[in-house]
């Protein structure tokens, strides 16, 4: 199970890292592109995951992860259910969600 709080810590770790609004959202950007976003009401995350990456972590997760259902799930953009999926799991998604959106320089600085 994941919160909020940890979310963001995570989020807010990598490198230039920002949070913002996204209408009624909250986002979390590398350079102006978001690579993940937090409804509250939803308790669900949303992240930009490549198709290979969105097809892997949905198998592994036993439903906790999914493609958004319309054209942005198609883009690789995935919901995790944070009050079900393990924080190792979520942690490793917004790894490839930052690199997904990352300029390649910054994506080099992230561990593996």
């Amino acid at each position: 199970m994941a919160s909020l709080e940890q979310l963001q810590e995570m989020c807010l770790s990598f490198p230039e890292a920002t949070e913002e609004p996204h209408f009624e959202k909250t986002s979390f950007r590398v350079k102006k592109k978001i690579f993940a976003t937090y409804a509250k009401k939803d308790q669900k995350a949303c992240l930009k995951l490549s198709l290979e990456d969105q097809s892997s972590f949905s198998s592994m997760s036993k439903g906790m992860a999914y493609a958004v259902a319309n054209k942005w799930g198609a883009q690789g953009w995935t919901f995790f259910e944070l009050q079900h999926v393990a924080l190792e799991l979520l942690e490793d998604a917004l790894k490839c969600a930052y690199k997904e959106v990352a300029p390649k320089l910054l994506a080099t600085l992230m561990p593996e």
